[in-house]
């Protein structure tokens, strides 16, 4: 069968299929998420852009965390919103291999990200006084291109791979989004080969850039345990407690998911859900209510609004 033939293909996505009379309130649920999520992301980037003192290695990684962030729900939740309010569970071939490549791309990004944050971290504390010296601005802006590099590559790869797949017998995803496992499981292509790949390059992105921040945050506990009065303790602490938040948020849910044994669907399917939209909504939360110097420019910027609209 021709590749011309898949890219006339379409798929269909069945997930909450089950809950017919709920549907309204599922849409409802979906669609608050999705601008809770928006709408908090583009704030923290807001606030970050519009504050000087907030222009620091981290709060530049900390806008590409919210950039990924909306992707991540805008090339999911659309569809999943759409599909749920009008009854359609139709994806075209062409629009699930798009949101598979934006997919790949926001996670693989926020994977590389989150562990940049926390070399960040590992510097400003294991190191404040060469913090500035280590963290030059070509630095850290030269980390985040790579991250999105690889993520671009990354992603490329593994959609131009299931694009070259024949889907002969069945199109049913059992999901609310098309995922990579999902579709390999539907070709009648032999993926052996390509599931190894995945495999190895899961271990390689995902365990080893884990891995990664528990080495940095061993280096950083150490540290602090060292500094002698508990509120030079604290204040290190805190420094560091909305990255930690964020990465238990993020691989927490992802590690049960693809480490467990085989479980029902639904639970693969919430699992998802709480990864891929509670804790992009829940981020900007943690960075501005955990976080002070998030806290105090806000209240700067309220300020600044307010004396401007007396002035004019």
């Amino acid at each position: 069968m021709s590749n011309n033939y898949s890219a006339h293909q379409e798929f269909y996505l069945f997930a909450f299929t089950r809950y017919g009379n709920l549907q309204l309130f599922i849409f409802i649920a979906i669609l608050s998420m999705y601008l809770l999520c928006v709408i908090g992301n583009i704030f923290i980037t807001a606030i970050v852009c519009l504050n000087p003192q907030l222009h620091t290695p981290m709060y530049y990684f900390l806008c590409n965390l919210t950039v990924l962030d909306i992707i991540y729900v805008s090339v999911i939740l659309p569809k999943l919103m759409a599909v749920t309010i009008t009854g359609n569970h139709r994806i075209s071939f062409s629009c699930c291999m798009t949101q598979l490549f934006f997919f790949l791309l926001s996670a693989t990004g926020e994977i590389f990200i989150l562990t940049s944050m926390a070399y960040d971290r590992f510097v400003a504390i294991c190191k404040p006084l060469q913090y500035y010296t280590i963290m030059r601005k070509n630095v850290y802006i030269s980390m985040a291109a790579s991250c999105w590099l690889l993520s671009l590559l990354n992603s490329l790869l593994h959609t131009l791979l299931i694009c070259v797949l024949q889907f002969c017998n069945s199109h049913d995803i059992n999901n609310f989004y098309c995922d990579m496992i999902s579709l390999l499981a539907l070709s009648t292509t032999d993926t052996r080969s390509h599931k190894i790949f995945l495999f190895f390059e899961l271990s390689v992105i995902f365990l080893v850039q884990f891995i990664l921040i528990i080495i940095s945050y061993i280096f950083i506990f150490a540290a602090i345990l060292k500094i002698r009065s508990s509120g030079g303790r604290m204040k290190a602490f805190s420094s560091c407690i909305s990255h930690l938040i964020t990465v238990i948020l993020f691989y927490g849910p992802s590690l049960i998911l693809y480490m467990k044994t085989k479980g029902s669907k639904e639970q693969d399917t919430l699992l998802s859900m709480l990864y891929l939209v509670v804790v992009p909504m829940l981020n900007p939360l943690v960075y501005s209510l955990r976080n002070k110097e998030v806290w105090e420019a806000t209240v700067m910027l309220k300020k600044k609004i307010l004396r401007s609209s007396l002035v004019g």
